[in-house]
């Protein structure tokens, strides 16, 4: 290395040029590709991920930026310094956006001649007035910030004591009062006694760079917490769940006392990713006078809020229908309810009383898929009676449906979610399918087993339940 920079200094010559130039090339095709990255990334703001996602492709974009602008002045060789600028009669070049020049400039501090040689483009990272003198080394700390001053003080030292590289970075407040981060990269130039001859180093612009950096640190921050609230959230909603639905697992067979009962089975679906927990419930229950309610239903959405309200409602059609409340007139208080809630909220919901001394089935939804029923190795969709959904409509009325059952009768009663897309009647016509199977089995169990194995490893898009009654005798 010389032991100065001088205004008169024979201009470099280019260096595998080239070689150089494939790089350069390279390093841009890159650039494109991370660009096109990020212009692909959705920009609505919503998704931590996606803000994460954005703000590391800036910081790529960043970084392959100064590999450019490294290689360009590599290719080129470097400015001239501010006195051949003059000397020449031309002003000094304007920062190009993008550049290299726009980020990065050079300085020397001769200690046997004591000049100081600064380039144009540190006056202008410093924000210092071109016509001023450059500052000497004990004069360079008053532009720094106050808690920075003893990094850089300590780097200096070690620099011109142990003739140790400089390798660091402080923040320096412009005459404007804007701070910019400053990364300074310097080594020592020796005499031929050994001695310190001058100090020269190449200062850098970091501070578009230290913000991304920062963006993409507070966004990661961001995704983290998001992270940790959803499975929280996650984990509370399960808890609710678990603590709402029925807890029977098996076989169930209501009433519990009579000749006249129901084999009951029925099962949850989670969604294919685990982490959508919804409205979907299903319940059984033996109600005072000896009949049985069978209910399913789905109130929209997912999370805490959503389990939450799916348990006010399933909590009021078990306490209405203990009151002795019949489907059509339980499913229109239920519609008061969901109207009357802070946040509006829709749902479905079927809901029916199995009378065994007649085996008489009343039976009343909201916009809901209507019960299946298998007989004699077939299967049909019950014709529903009039009903819209929860929520939707204030003072709805719904009807209500009778229907016989007979012993052997399998009744099928489930929410969507059970195909892809949340397909309605591909599920039903799948259900249908499985008539045969239903017809030799001997439990209501066997039939759930049965389609388990027709639904359980689907790809769902949403949470599913399944309740299915077998009429004894």
């Amino acid at each position: 290395m010389p032991s100065h920079l001088s205004a008169d200094r024979p201009a470099a010559q280019p260096p595998g040029s080239g070689s150089v130039d494939a790089l350069i090339s390279q390093a841009r095709r890159l650039k494109g590709d991370v660009d096109a990255v990020r212009r692909d990334a959705p920009s609505d703001g919503t998704d931590p991920q996606d803000r994460w996602q954005r703000a590391l492709c800036d910081l790529a974009l960043h970084q392959l930026s100064d590999l450019d602008a490294h290689l360009a002045q590599l290719r080129d060789g470097p400015p001239p310094a501010p006195g051949a600028e003059a000397a020449a009669g031309a002003a000094p070049p304007a920062p190009r956006r993008g550049s290299l020049l726009s980020r990065v400039g050079s300085a020397e501090w001769n200690f046997l001649t004591d000049e100081v040689s600064w380039s144009g483009e540190l006056y202008r990272i410093l924000g210092r007035d071109p016509a001023a003198p450059p500052l000497t080394l004990d004069e360079l700390p008053s532009l720094v910030l106050d808690e920075d001053r003893p990094r850089l003080t300590a780097m200096v030292t070690d620099c011109l004591v142990d003739a140790q590289r400089i390798d660091g970075e402080f923040r320096v407040v412009r005459p404007d009062g804007e701070i910019r981060a400053v990364h300074m990269m310097g080594e020592p130039v020796l005499a031929a006694d050994g001695s310190t001859a001058s100090m020269w180093a190449v200062l850098r612009d970091v501070s578009a760079l230290r913000r991304t950096e920062q963006a993409v640190s507070e966004t990661r921050d961001s995704l983290q917490r998001h992270r940790q609230r959803a499975q929280n959230e996650h984990r509370l909603a399960v808890e609710l769940q678990e603590a709402v639905l029925p807890p029977w697992r098996g076989s169930l067979r209501l009433p519990h006392q009579g000749p006249e009962t129901l084999d009951l089975a029925a099962h949850y679906l989670p969604s294919s990713t685990g982490t959508l927990i919804g409205g979907d419930w299903y319940d059984a229950l033996e109600l005072a006078d000896g009949q049985t309610l069978l209910s399913v239903g789905d109130l929209t959405g997912h999370g805490v809020s959503v389990a939450s309200g799916m348990a006010t409602l399933l909590g009021a059609v078990r306490g209405m229908a203990m009151a002795g409340t019949e489907p059509g007139r339980l499913m229109s208080l239920l519609n008061q309810l969901l109207d009357a809630t802070v946040q509006p909220a829709l749902g479905s919901a079927v809901c029916c009383r199995y009378r065994p001394e007649t085996r008489t089935l009343v039976w009343a939804q909201a916009g809901h898929p209507a019960p299946l029923l298998f007989r004699g190795g077939t299967g049909r969709r019950l014709h529903s009676p009039d009903g819209v959904l929860l929520g939707a409509t204030s003072g709805a009325v719904y009807a209500q449906a009778e229907e016989t059952l007979e012993p052997g009768d399998l009744l099928l009663l489930h929410t969507d979610g059970l195909v892809p897309g949340r397909d309605s009647t591909a599920a039903v016509n799948r259900l249908l399918g499985l008539a045969p199977r239903f017809g030799g089995a001997r439990t209501a169990q066997d039939c759930l087993r049965t389609v388990m194995e027709e639904f359980g490893e689907a790809e769902r898009e949403d949470d599913a339940c399944v309740l299915i009654a077998k009429v004894t005798s």
